[in-house]
């Protein structure tokens, strides 16, 4: 009798762990039981489904086309504010996506960081913008333009790098500035990036136990908000899409999130080289010094490593720096037309 119940215990126990550990299947907008499709979407080569946003002149009149990419735990409507007025000015038309898992688009269960500028590029072509596009992307948005920069730079007139995430492992990195940026984050989230790095099978359930504190990102722990950001966080905290944001799953969307950016690169934003060297476009990188989310040293050594990076350190600033009131008109001037930024 006993050694029918070990050997019953060690069959169920087992299963019973792999079952916690797994996470649920998405919600695919449009499928059945899932979430409705309300926004416009575009299809990809593979069948996944990009839901998009577009903003300022129409397409065809627009003289500069952007592309920005949202940071974690946002969608196509977070899309860097830029006055109508700067808009109407310049000429500048404005395309925002949902990534993949995120509010509308559909799930990538592949997804690497190659992936995502793929993406950027074929959704580029479905909406005909031409053979040259500027790039903009916002904290794990930002991270995302080093792929970009990596994988279709030949397709980029112009890149803007806004409170990127930093890969704590990304090969060239030096030990004491690794260290000096892993040791900023609170002790939570050392865990939960750690796990996303060498246990990323254990991401899921690590974020959604309740047993000890997981991501204080995802938990929106105001202990990560600078005092500046204290001021911003209101527009950002209470979007009434925010139910949206995580229709599919949290696991499809940012816990994925995680799993790539965090993730084993097999080649680090260190290796590349100028894409603009013929002059003809520049990449900024624009970091909050007060960042309390995203430490800044690894943006500063990156810039120091890479002379052909334009690099903007906002000493008041923390990591909501892009919603400051009239930020957004003032990186999009020093993309565009080279303007330099008001000296704080």
């Amino acid at each position: 009798m006993v050694r029918k119940l070990i050997l019953a215990l060690a069959v169920f126990l087992p299963a019973l762990v792999y079952q916690q550990l797994q996470p649920p299947p998405p919600k695919i907008c449009g499928s059945p039981g899932g979430p409705p499709v309300t926004g416009t979407r575009t299809q990809l080569k593979d069948g996944r489904h990009l839901a998009y946003l577009e903003s300022g002149v129409p397409k065809d009149q627009a003289k500069y086309k952007i592309i920005f990419v949202h940071g974690f735990d946002s969608c196509r409507y977070d899309a860097l504010p830029i006055s109508p007025e700067l808009a109407q000015e310049l000429g500048i038309y404005q395309l925002s996506f949902d990534r993949p898992g995120y509010a509308e688009s559909d799930p990538n269960p592949a997804s690497t960081e190659k992936s995502i500028a793929l993406d950027v590029e074929e959704l580029a072509d479905n909406l005909q913008l031409g053979p040259k596009f500027y790039l903009m992307g916002f904290s794990m948005g930002g991270e995302i333009m080093w792929s970009c920069l990596k994988h279709i730079s030949h397709r980029l007139a112009g890149v803007a790098i806004l409170g990127p995430v930093g890969n704590y492992w990304w090969s060239g990195l030096p030990s004491n500035v690794s260290w000096h940026a892993w040791n900023q984050q609170l002790p939570q989230d050392k865990w939960a990036v750690w796990v996303s790095h060498h246990l990323p099978w254990l991401t899921y359930w690590w974020n959604s136990q309740k047993l000890f504190p997981a991501s204080s990102v995802i938990a929106y722990n105001p202990a990560l908000l600078s005092e500046e950001d204290k001021l911003i966080m209101p527009k950002f905290a209470f979007r009434t899409y925010m139910p949206q944001i995580r229709q599919q799953g949290e696991y499809s969307c940012l816990h994925r999130d995680m799993t790539v950016g965090f993730g084993k690169w097999s080649w680090s934003p260190l290796e590349l080289e100028d894409p603009f060297a013929g002059g003809e476009g520049k990449v900024h990188l624009w970091h909050g010094a007060e960042d309390l989310i995203v430490p800044v040293s690894l943006s500063r050594y990156l810039s120091e490593k890479l002379p052909w990076v334009v690099y903007h350190e906002l000493p008041k600033s923390g990591h909501m720096f892009p919603l400051a009131d009239g930020m957004a008109d003032t990186i999009v001037k020093s993309l565009l037309l080279g303007d330099q930024p008001p000296q704080a």
